[in-house]
């Protein structure tokens, strides 16, 4: 029993992740976009600790490092696109924004499964960018341009360095 539940302690925070994913998600559409940019942190420090548990226990798994980038994607690709796309005027170009931000932080993160790197990120992590996104929304900007920038710097060849 013991032993599920060392091997589960990971994949828990990663659903934790997922959960505050979609409850962002739910929150945006009643209108509470304050709320829901406050759930993407709280996804992000779940998020913190997941791979970190799985490395300490020595429980690493495939299906942890999918299961990972699946709630990723949801709770920083497709939430804070969709917080951003509610507070933000509507022009050709925010939807352009709001089209290429949860893209290219899907391919971002499947890059980084197919190829992952020792010690650095090939370009900025999903996380990094989906939090400057839902801090936006905390102190009331928006941004199209730097929408967009953060989504091309997720696929960028450029190195950063993992914290």
């Amino acid at each position: 029993m013991l032993q599920l539940i060392t091997r589960s302690l990971p994949n828990l925070f990663t659903i934790g992740n997922l959960i505050c994913g979609v409850s962002a998600i739910t929150l945006n559409m009643e209108g509470l976009t304050s709320e829901a940019a406050l759930v993407i942190f709280l996804a992000a420090f779940l998020d913190l600790f997941d791979g970190r548990i799985a490395r300490k226990l020595k429980v690493n798994s495939e299906f942890g490092v999918e299961l990972d980038s699946l709630a990723d994607v949801v709770s920083f690709g497709v939430a804070p696109a969709l917080i951003f796309h509610t507070i933000t005027p509507h022009t050709i170009f925010s939807q352009l924004a709001f089209i290429l931000f949860p893209t290219l932080g899907a391919l971002r993160l499947a890059r980084f499964s197919a190829k992952p790197t020792v010690g650095h990120f090939i370009g900025i992590p999903i996380t990094l960018a989906g939090l400057i996104i839902a801090g936006m929304e905390v102190f009331l900007y928006t941004n199209t341009w730097i929408t967009i920038a953060l989504a091309i710097l997720m696929v960028s060849p450029i190195k950063v360095k993992k914290f």
